[in-house]
């Protein structure tokens, strides 16, 4: 766990937001502008694929970054091998500029879990050639020892599958990931579909939050990205101040024990 007086921080460099926010779905780049900067993140995560075949408009897209002033975070998506991810890192650092990459290798095509096997692979290269990897992956610790051994300084475990909103389908495993990595700075990535969600992730003790699709596809992007910002700022309040535990038993707030009991209705 990150001290409660210390800034978030990835790699050596500290961010205020605990926060990441995603660039696609969109509906304009002015509503992108407007949900980033209610957001108040300081990372935002851009898809090579996706402004390699923006064409003319992505040059666009680039001063509206530039704009914003924020830390780009390239990210592998759509690869389902590690070759394929190692060969879009390599790509994405040349045209970003940045040794920073989002590391994602995809298992499945319904559920878009990660490949752990390939996602080890992948960091492993891509460490020992100077990239900081933020790897997608699961609560699986296991794999998560692994990516920590291949020169991972930070773990982005999904909340539930991309897109989905359906939250944190595994609180457990989740809680269990951040009481067995209590050093290592950890983000809820993906599956995110209410502020609530936030909010219960940084309770857990995580660090930070990813999320695109709950704020770009909402009615008010920008409204939308404030409530987030207030959940998570929210939740890691809560977290820092310590959170009752919970009992299977009632307890009462007012104990009635030595409390004095008038019958009103006795005469003197």
């Amino acid at each position: 766990m990150i001290a409660p007086d210390q800034p978030l921080t990835f790699y050596g460099t500290p961010f205020a937001s605990r926060m990441l926010i995603g660039t696609a779905l969109y509906a304009s780049p002015e509503i992108l502008s407007q949900s980033v900067k209610a957001s108040g993140a300081g990372i935002v995560t851009v898809s090579l694929r996706r402004e390699a075949a923006r064409a003319k408009t992505g040059q666009r897209f680039w001063e509206l970054i530039r704009a914003l002033g924020v830390t780009v975070l390239p990210n592998t998506a759509g690869c389902r091998t590690a070759r394929e991810a190692i060969t879009t890192a390599e790509m994405a650092r040349e045209v970003f500029g940045t040794d920073w990459i989002k590391l994602e290798v995809i298992g499945n095509d319904d559920t878009l879990q990660p490949d752990l096997f390939g996602l080890v692979e992948a960091a492993t290269v891509l460490a020992k050639d100077g990239f900081k990897v933020f790897p997608y992956t699961t609560e699986d610790l296991g794999a998560a020892d692994k990516l920590l051994a291949a020169g991972c300084d930070v773990l982005m475990p999904w909340g539930a599958p991309i897109g989905s909103g359906r939250g944190l389908n595994n609180p457990y495993g989740l809680k269990t990931m951040r009481n067995y990595f209590p050093g290592i700075p950890l983000v809820v990535d993906a599956g995110i579909g209410a502020p609530s969600h936030a909010a219960a992730a940084m309770e857990l003790g995580y660090d930070a939050v990813l999320l695109n699709t709950a704020i770009a596809k909402a009615g008010d992007p920008p409204r939308m990205a404030a409530a987030f910002a207030e959940a998570i700022r929210a939740g890691r309040s809560a977290y820092e101040a310590g959170l009752m535990e919970m009992r299977d038993m009632a307890a009462p707030s007012t104990p009635v024990a030595g409390t004095p009991f008038f019958d009103l209705g006795a005469s003197s």
